[in-house]
């Protein structure tokens, strides 16, 4: 791989958005946790409780020359529901909101026209959350890496699985 970028977001649970961009062409890698709260180094269980701040989010290093910013928001932006506000599925709790945490202004620009573009997909309007990346922190090891790991939980083939088979129908020429 070329010369890397880092891109910062949350949607819903993060094994979920784990799952989805590790199986894109041109991610270098992909670390889970939290993001966008005001303690320092938070353990699951603080975050779980909604009390910290921080965003369940991960923390991605991808090849522009290969992925380029804007397909990368654009897949992150229809595979979760951008429309619901602190909430995914059924994950409640500020923890589980959308947000981008933008590096640079180009980021922040990006994900402003991918907005635009992807709201007349939804019916209610987007309610993530566009801000400047201040700090990450990762999760616990057992969170890394967890679909791949535990594709027979409940959870895995509940939530994740159809997050998986829309990936492959909608975005087939971007799968690694």
């Amino acid at each position: 791989m070329g010369n890397l970028s880092v891109a910062t977001f949350g949607g819903g649970c993060f094994w979920c958005v784990e799952a989805v961009i590790q199986r894109l062409k041109g991610i270098g890698t992909i670390k889970s946790g939290f993001s966008d709260g005001f303690i320092k180094n938070p353990p699951y269980r603080e975050v779980c409780t909604g009390r910290t701040g921080h965003a369940e989010v991960v923390q991605v290093t991808f090849d522009p020359d290969i992925i380029s910013y804007h397909d990368l928001i654009t897949i992150f932006m229809t595979s979760h529901d951008p429309t619901t506000l602190n909430r995914q599925g059924g994950d409640n709790g500020t923890q589980y909101r959308s947000v981008i945490l933008y590096h640079d202004n180009s980021q922040k620009e990006i994900a402003e026209q991918v907005f635009e573009e992807v709201q007349p997909i939804y019916a209610d309007p987007i309610v993530t959350q566009l801000k400047p990346f201040e700090k990450f922190y990762d999760a616990e090891d057992y969170h890394q890496n967890y679909y791949n790991q535990n594709k027979e939980a409940g959870y895995c083939q509940v939530v994740i699985d159809p997050k998986i088979q829309k990936l492959k129908k909608m975005y087939a020429d971007k799968l690694a």
